[in-house]
């Protein structure tokens, strides 16, 4: 998720660092739903699974200290300890190996009690692109084993990038990403702040029990309008009580505009209508002391949620995981 541009965002840094973000001014109450960082280490694009064997929480994230794919646990969702083990040490034969850039690992327990792993990594077949990939393992720990071919590209509309998987309460497993349209723009804010404008859509991949193999076509479920920003990515999708909340982040991450907000429909291929108003964004710059909070993701029955933020003052500190307890009313969330 957030980690797309990084190379290019260091090279512009000083740019960046000479823009003067500030907080908004109103003063916000700190709510004991949103708690950290519980990891403050750089740790970004953060997902969430429970896994009743290991009786713990398990998180993913984005590469990090040599490792494609970073791992922490928690048993109590408050207290967590990075592993320092790679759960991804072999990536797909597809990927550029000069520069894997793993970004926004995501894993689902499969059926057959397995797991599946989905990331994205800079394609061999065009090295300025992401593809998404799977891999798979017995345990939640790993090591994944990766599939020698990607799951999504999309190389010609940019690359695709941050994919997690959903299950249907018919037990039917769902994949969202996004279409990296703005690895394609113009220049400016993530690169599509200079007209035109290209599409970030967001897209919705019914698979089958293995968590991989694609039944019918995909289908597009949101995109970015003009009160996103440059794009609208990261998605995570989960069901409740009848409604689809499809929670993403709009803004661009090295940027305090980069924020979390949410859709919601009744049926999982949409129409999805995005949350406005003083329900939306979920957070923003300032909310909690947060700077640019985004990149989130939702445990399957709502009840928890992972997001990275930074940690200094700006993108160069890293970025490091907060937790919340999301409260779901009918299509309204709050945190």
């Amino acid at each position: 998720m957030i980690s797309h541009y990084f190379s290019s965002t260091l090279l512009v840094l000083s740019t960046l660092l000479s823009v003067t973000l500030a907080f908004p001014a109103q003063n916000i109450t700190k709510r004991d739903t949103v708690k950290g960082p519980v990891i403050s280490s750089n740790f970004p694009d953060p997902s969430l699974i429970w896994v009743e064997s290991e009786h713990s929480w398990f998180a993913f994230a984005t590469n990090g200290g040599g490792d494609n794919v970073q791992v922490a646990t928690s048993a109590d969702f408050n207290t967590w300890k990075v592993t320092g083990q790679d759960a991804l040490p072999t990536v797909g034969s597809w990927v550029y190996a000069p520069n894997r850039a793993v970004w926004a690992p995501m894993v689902v327990q499969i059926p057959s009690g397995s797991f599946v792993m989905y990331y994205s990594a800079t394609s061999a077949q065009d090295p300025s692109a992401h593809c998404v990939g799977v891999a798979t393992s017995a345990t939640v720990r790993g090591p994944y084993q990766p599939l020698a071919t990607p799951f999504v590209c999309h190389l010609n509309l940019g690359g695709s990038i941050d994919a997690a998987g959903h299950y249907h309460p018919d037990g039917s497993l769902y994949v969202v990403y996004k279409i990296d349209g703005n690895n394609r723009g113009s220049g400016g804010s993530c690169n599509n702040g200079i007209p035109p404008i290209k599409s970030t859509p967001i897209m919705l991949q019914k698979v089958a029990a293995d968590g991989f193999t694609k039944i019918g076509s995909e289908v597009q479920i949101l995109d970015r309008d003009d009160g996103d920003g440059p794009l609208i990515e990261a998605p995570s999708l989960i069901h409740v009580n009848g409604v689809w909340f499809l929670f993403f982040s709009s803004g661009c991450f090295a940027e305090t505009t980069y924020d979390l907000s949410y859709a919601y429909a009744t049926s999982v291929t949409g129409p999805y209508t995005k949350a406005r108003g003083p329900i939306a964004p979920l957070l923003v710059t300032g909310t909690d002391g947060l700077r640019a909070p985004g990149s989130a993701c939702v445990a399957r029955d709502g009840s928890k949620i992972v997001f990275h933020a930074w940690l200094g003052n700006d993108i160069s500190g890293g970025r490091g995981m907060w937790t919340g307890i999301p409260k779901i009313s009918g299509t309204t969330v709050s945190l």
